[in-house]
């Protein structure tokens, strides 16, 4: 059955480990003037230590040590939101955001030319991020659907060890503390594709570490730079700077925006898009093995980069999330299936920093240019998180699960 699982995640750990959370802090987050819910909200305990994002939902659980005063949101175009928190009233919150439009007072004009805005931002690399080892803990999710049925869910808690970023990524590495994955049976549901991905994702695309990725210096002249309307994340002006292949490559380019905060010059948030137009190249990009004999044509990858910067003005990686659109078919058949991959990562908690942290070791922890095996677990257990700080499931994402169960228990 190996063989002909769909995709590639991770090695998983059985054991319950201790908790430590004693509050919980639930809600919905909405947009103030016409209430829709906002996805991917930023939401973050009082002094910082743990950190969560609302679903596509709007929807958020923060388990916390203890009762903090106060919880800060944050979302692009939004004001930042300080909401506090009093006893007795930490569930079912309505949290409304505004919008934080930006005024004409407050452009800034500037005849700076886009890519030295952010060459300019990649000198500052050293100075605005981390430079000792952290480790820090995570929560992982990849789903996929096949059209618009779930076929997959796994999970993970893991850590997450980076070296400073005056280095790349190499001695970087991802240990898997506990997880679980629930697959589709159906035969048609397991081509045997492998793509790109996986809990060692954030590890590649963290732009300000790995340069490779979209940074190259060599690659600057393959792209045409110019420079968006200014944006306000956590009530501070970016520079916005989109960047555009200009030139078919041996390999497929990105294209997106960078958004740098204007007095910093951090990185504070990238919305990249792979060009997917020569589907053979792209193909090579995603794709880590498929069967003899299935044609695979991407159709999407996009991947979003969130940064946040805390009171020290040290910026760090806190979200991540990467989805992929492709069509798969056996030669014979007559029409392809569509698929669609969503990898999510939430920075929880931070546990340690300094030069003695020590890149985890063993069997569970993985490199960035390592891979992950499957092994399923079924999704049976309700308490199987405990206190870890989990990205909540959507209400669809609940419901494949409860099918995908009870699927399972009749094989």
């Amino acid at each position: 059955m190996t063989n002909r699982k769909l995709f590639m995640t991770m090695v998983l750990l059985s054991g319950v480990l201790l908790g430590y959370a004693q509050a919980v802090i639930n809600g919905v987050v909405l947009d103030r003037q016409t209430g829709r819910t906002l996805s991917h909200v930023s939401v973050t305990a009082e002094g910082g230590k743990e950190h969560m994002v609302t679903n596509d939902d709007g929807r958020f659980s923060l388990k916390t040590q203890r009762i903090p005063q106060y919880i800060q949101l944050s979302h692009i175009g939004y004001k930042t939101r300080r909401q506090q928190i009093q006893h007795g009233q930490t569930s079912n919150l309505r949290i409304m955001m505004a919008v934080n439009t930006v005024g004409l007072h407050e452009v800034v004009v500037t005849r700076n030319d886009p890519l030295e805005i952010v060459k300019a931002a990649m000198d500052r690399i050293e100075k605005n991020y981390p430079q000792k080892p952290e480790l820090v803990r995570c929560f992982y999710r990849e789903t996929a659907r096949r059209g618009s049925r779930f076929i997959s869910v796994a999970e993970a808690v893991t850590d997450m060890y980076k070296t400073g970023y005056s280095r790349g990524p190499e001695r970087d590495a991802v240990a898997i503390l506990k997880g679980r994955r629930l697959m589709s049976m159906k035969a048609r549901d397991t081509l045997g594709v492998k793509i790109q991905g996986g809990p060692v994702m954030p590890l590649m695309v963290d732009i300000a570490k790995n340069r490779e990725y979209v940074l190259k210096a060599e690659d600057f002249g393959l792209y045409d730079f110019s420079m968006d309307m200014p944006a306000l994340i956590d009530d501070r002006l970016q520079y916005v700077v989109s960047m555009q292949p200009k030139m078919h490559t041996m390999y497929p380019l990105m294209y997106g925006k960078l958004f740098i905060d204007q007095e910093t010059l951090a990185f504070t948030r990238a919305e990249l898009q792979l060009d997917v137009s020569n589907w053979r190249s792209a193909s090579d990009y995603m794709l880590v093995k498929k069967p003899f004999g299935l044609r695979f044509r991407p159709k999407e990858l996009t991947v979003t980069i969130v940064y946040t910067t805390d009171m020290q003005g040290v910026t760090r990686m806190s979200y991540v999330r990467n989805e992929m659109r492709f069509n798969c078919d056996w030669k014979r058949r007559l029409f392809a299936s569509p698929f669609t991959t969503v990898s999510e990562m939430v920075v929880t908690d931070r546990r340690q920093m300094g030069e003695e942290v020590k890149r985890p070791k063993g069997r569970n922890s993985f490199g960035i240019r390592e891979r992950f095996y499957d092994k399923v677990e079924y999704f049976e257990d309700p308490d199987f998180w405990a206190d870890y700080n989990i990205i909540e499931p959507t209400e669809s994402l609940e419901n494949a699960i409860g099918k995908l169960k009870k699927k399972a228990r009749k094989q």
